[in-house]
């Protein structure tokens, strides 16, 4: 099965990619795990694209693509991918699906993890830290003392990408930037959308159910 899986900041989508490539036998491609494992290999993709990501420019897409590729093409894709992080915008999308038509690997389904953003920034924004490396959630895993860590006794502290308003903010670019790739896969017909509201096993039950029919 070929799969391409999306998700907003607290979504879970980290969490399920992981457990659905273990389950179905599967390689969970991240373009930045596989970018940072081109560059550090020393490839030539890898060798261009560090020249762009040393400069503070982003790496462009055909050497993106080229990287992707190259993963794709590697032994552990034939039963199948989950690509997680690409394509982002609607030219990476159009490449992406030029690239896997040449090499006979057509995406198959697009999940599309969907949760309302109040319950995105209750999920987010309830981290607290500690400075021992503790963390916590002020809903779903208080500490046993307001404010204070269990393991160490320190005062907690929120990082700033967990306060509200930069939540709210990385939610409305994750939209701005998304939207327009869930109606394009919506018009292929290869979207699918996934509550992701609820347990994490609720929420993997179900998206099991839509990829079995691709197994």
């Amino acid at each position: 099965m070929n799969v391409v899986l999306f998700g907003p900041p607290g979504a879970g989508k980290g969490t399920q990619a992981k457990e659905l490539a273990k389950h179905y036998q599967i390689p969970h491609i991240s373009t930045g795990d596989i970018l940072r494992a081109n560059v550090r290999d020393g490839t030539e993709l890898g060798k261009e694209a560090k020249g762009y990501m040393d400069k503070g420019e982003l790496v462009p897409d055909d050497v993106l693509i080229g990287i992707i590729k190259n993963r794709l093409a590697e032994s552990d894709c034939k039963p199948g991918y989950l690509l997680d992080g690409y394509p982002r915008t609607t030219p990476q999308a159009d490449a992406l699906s030029a690239i896997l038509e040449v090499i006979g690997m057509p995406l198959e389904v697009v999940l599309n993890i969907d949760v309302a953003d109040e319950e995105l920034v209750t999920r987010l924004c309830g981290r607290h830290m500690c400075t021992c490396g503790e963390s916590y959630h002020m809903k779903f895993n208080p500490p046993e003392k307001e404010n204070v860590c269990d393991a160490c006794g320190a005062e907690l502290y929120q990082r700033d990408d967990d306060k509200e308003d930069v939540i709210r903010q990385r939610l409305d670019s994750y939209k701005e930037k998304t939207q327009p790739l869930i109606n394009y896969y919506k018009e292929k017909g290869l979207l699918v959308d996934i509550d992701g509201t609820g347990a994490i096993d609720r929420v993997f039950s179900d998206i099991c159910n839509i990829l079995d029919q691709y197994k």
